[in-house]
């Protein structure tokens, strides 16, 4: 006997679906629209079952992931898609094979030189701005509208500007991931470091401690959860700021490079194998900031229980 109201829902959507594909495309798209609703249901079953036992919960987005991949490739198959319009996973998967050393030198253009040292520079110049705008209240009032207006320009705005100015290798790539992250870093410190309370501010000042010190001893990690917060919005702002900066100018290299020609060749299987490289890069970049983030801040809430 089937218990879980959400397994009853799905097998009512995948029944109006398949009738739908049965009276719009025929007996073949009926066939195609059920083999894709049973692998949901197959995943699904698969994902509660790990849901429930408690320990294999940790393989519910492999689980997921695999059971999309399965459907996505059931569905371009089945329904004859043009590989141009939507080429299935197992050709994304065979590009990415044939293509490692392309796809290699264009994730350390990209992502290495360009995203990784504009993250690095526009966040450790944000957290110093940060210091010193705390420290001096005028330039707080006066710096973070500017921030927000400028944090508000449109990356395709800004970009073809600064690789005229830095030129059209990495280093304007970099200068775009500085101006993209470094007003979203700034705000969120700032107001990480005001996030103490008035009482811990307090018992600081009895205990003598000046400025500086009761910086490093209680702001400073009072701000570790806005700061993080901060670095993890701006790890996807890096990606994607390095990447469409090459459209306005790059060497014969880069993802951004690479995606654009790709699609002027109608290669949609070389650009797909790009934005796959990208997605595991930007989430394993991700992923390290969190880890990083639950063993320093351990003692928020936020982290408990996790």
């Amino acid at each position: 006997m089937i218990r879980s109201p959400i397994i009853l829902i799905e097998a009512a959507l995948g029944l109006v679906l398949t009738l739908l594909a049965a009276v719009a495309l025929g007996g073949q798209g009926a066939l195609v629209t059920a083999l894709v609703f049973a692998v949901w249901i197959i995943g699904t079953l698969i994902n509660l079952r790990l849901a429930a036992g408690g320990r294999g919960a940790g393989l519910a987005p492999l689980v997921l992931g695999l059971t999309l991949l399965g459907m996505w490739e059931l569905a371009v198959r089945g329904f004859g898609i043009s590989p141009v319009i939507l080429p299935p996973p197992s050709a994304i998967a065979v590009r990415i094979a044939g293509s490692l050393p392309i796809l290699w030198e264009d994730f350390v253009q990209t992502v290495i030189k360009g995203a990784l040292s504009g993250y690095v520079i526009g966040c450790g110049a944000a957290l110093i701005t940060a210091v010193i705008v705390d420290r001096f209240d005028f330039l707080r009032r006066g710096l973070l509208p500017v921030g927000n207006f400028v944090a508000a320009l449109p990356v395709i705005g800004i970009a073809p500007i600064l690789v005229m100015w830095f030129g059209f290798d990495w280093q304007s790539k970099a200068a775009v991931v500085v101006v993209m992250v470094f007003f979203p870093m700034l705000v969120n410190a700032v107001e990480g470091l005001r996030a103490t309370e008035p009482m811990q501010r307090d018992l600081m000042h009895t205990y003598a401690a000046g400025y500086w010190t009761a910086l490093v001893k209680l702001r400073l990690p009072a701000a570790l959860p806005f700061v993080f917060n901060g670095l993890k919005i701006a790890s996807t702002l890096a990606l994607i700021g390095a990447i469409v900066a090459e459209f306005f100018g790059s060497p014969i290299r880069g993802m951004g490079f690479r995606i654009s020609t790709s699609v002027g060749l109608l290669a949609l299987d070389l650009v797909w194998a790009e934005i796959v490289v990208a997605a595991i890069a930007g989430s394993a970049f991700y992923g390290a900031i969190a880890l990083i983030e639950k063993r320093l801040t351990f003692w928020h809430p936020s982290q408990r229980g996790r």
